[in-house]
């Protein structure tokens, strides 16, 4: 009797599956405070950050501190981190150096209805400015490549980082002080999205993520209703409105408006999130409510599935010749926006459980996965001895080194790798 030859080649098209809820660098980026509580998996914490907090004397930086204290809280830990620096936060304490304001730096008070009390500072005052950017660069040093960091809000003027000091507006700063300010990010982190409030002049270039604070109520607008000052016409009007296609759109739900916005406000909710690309959302989002009736969770859900991108399998082709591995593969993004970090796909061949015995880069930048579809093939060298292997594909996280992207596809999972099928060398 013959013994059966092994398969050389198969065809597969895995089927539909209900899209993760807690893939990474996208849908929620929430506060992540001793209160925080979730009604779904926050894979993001978003930070304030004062520039007193983090450099109490001059070129004396309290990072580890900072690090320690609040990512690495108990709502904080195991995720990525999202963060804005402020100096003028209405009803804080300054979030301006002692040390600078005793070089003599004027400090003009506020007291404005429905915004609060402060002090702002002279932003254009050189005793202010250039320190200023000496700790934006040194913040580059510390974070510009840690795997960790997600996206760095540009924030640092204005009330809240926000760029404005509306109705105050002779206490923000020049546009020239703007763009040293603009500058001094794009130098200290060359490997990070960065994200602006919206183009001002200073901050309308084509490699800039955008962050609106007031989603969607005063997104864009609806039913013919709305003004030319919400966030996509002034996309429009300044030529960024397909930013998204290279940088994320972030945003904030108008705060404490969760449930509205699921529910009797959920039309709008829907037709901005996809009108504007939106990546995530936060610090505010609706899933700090965690009482929401069955119809605000599901819509919550597909927001999380929505929001950024979603990655389908459709087609996996693969063949076995001369110890290589060709491999083929299609999918499409269900998502509104690609990923915008250059993950490596790599490919495995994993034993019994999930111990991987080889695994090899695949040459594709996930990046360039627009909403839509998306192919990539590999030829893999087998180096593997013989025997019967699970192949297995993932996109790598550099902060945790495994993968951790899952696909909208109905796989098996193995240690963060998702099995395409089994074969036998």
């Amino acid at each position: 009797m013959s013994q059966r030859r092994p398969v050389t080649s198969r065809v597969l098209q895995p089927k539909l599956a209900d899209g993760p809820l807690d893939n990474p660098l996208k849908a929620w980026a929430a506060y992540s405070e001793a209160w925080s509580r979730y009604a779904l998996p926050a894979r993001m914490a978003y930070f304030y950050t004062s520039w007193r907090d983090l450099e109490p004397e001059p070129g004396r930086y309290r990072f580890a501190e900072w690090e320690s204290n609040r990512w690495d809280s108990d709502n904080g830990r195991g995720k990525h981190i999202v963060f804005r620096l402020y100096l003028d936060y209405p009803n804080r304490p300054v979030g301006v150096p002692q040390w600078v304001i005793d070089r003599g730096v004027a400090m003009r008070a506020y007291d404005i209805p429905d915004i609060g009390r402060g002090l702002a500072p002279d932003y254009d005052d050189p005793r202010l400015l250039h320190p200023l950017l000496e700790f934006i660069g040194a913040l580059g040093d510390r974070y510009n490549r840690n795997p960790r960091i997600a996206f760095v809000a540009l924030g640092t003027l204005g009330f809240w980082g926000e760029w404005h000091t509306w109705p105050r507006t002779e206490l923000f700063p020049s546009e020239a002080t703007q763009r040293a300010v603009v500058q001094s990010y794009r130098q200290a982190f060359p490997n990070k999205v960065l994200l602006a409030r919206l183009p001002y002049p200073a901050t309308s270039t084509p490699w800039m993520g955008y962050h609106d604070d007031m989603f969607p109520e005063d997104t864009d607008y609806l039913n013919g209703q709305g003004h030319e000052w919400y966030f996509l016409p002034t996309l429009r009007r300044a030529g960024r409105e397909n930013n998204w296609k290279v940088a994320a759109i972030g945003a904030e739900m108008v705060p404490n408006q969760g449930k509205k916005y699921l529910s009797t406000e959920w039309e709008r909710t829907r037709t901005m999130l996809e009108r504007m690309h939106l990546s995530w959302v936060g610090p505010y989002c609706p899933i700090l409510e965690t009482d929401l009736n069955a119809e605000q969770l599901e819509n919550a859900r597909w927001m999380t599935r929505r929001m950024g991108y979603q990655f389908r399998l459709r087609r996996v082709a693969w063949q076995l010749r001369n110890r290589e591995l060709r491999l083929q593969v299609e999918g499409v993004n269900e998502g509104v926006a690609p990923f915008y970090y250059p993950w490596q796909v790599r490919v495995a061949l994993l034993r019994e459980g999930a111990d991987v015995v080889q695994e090899e880069p695949v040459s594709v930048d996930i990046r360039q996965w627009l909403p839509g579809d998306f192919r990539f093939s590999s030829a893999v060298p087998l180096r593997a001895s013989s025997g019967t292997y699970r192949l297995a594909l993932g996109i790598i996280d550099p902060w945790q080194n495994r993968p951790d992207i899952r696909f909208a596809s109905d796989l098996p999972l193995l240690g963060g790798w998702t099995v395409l099928d089994t074969i036998t060398l």
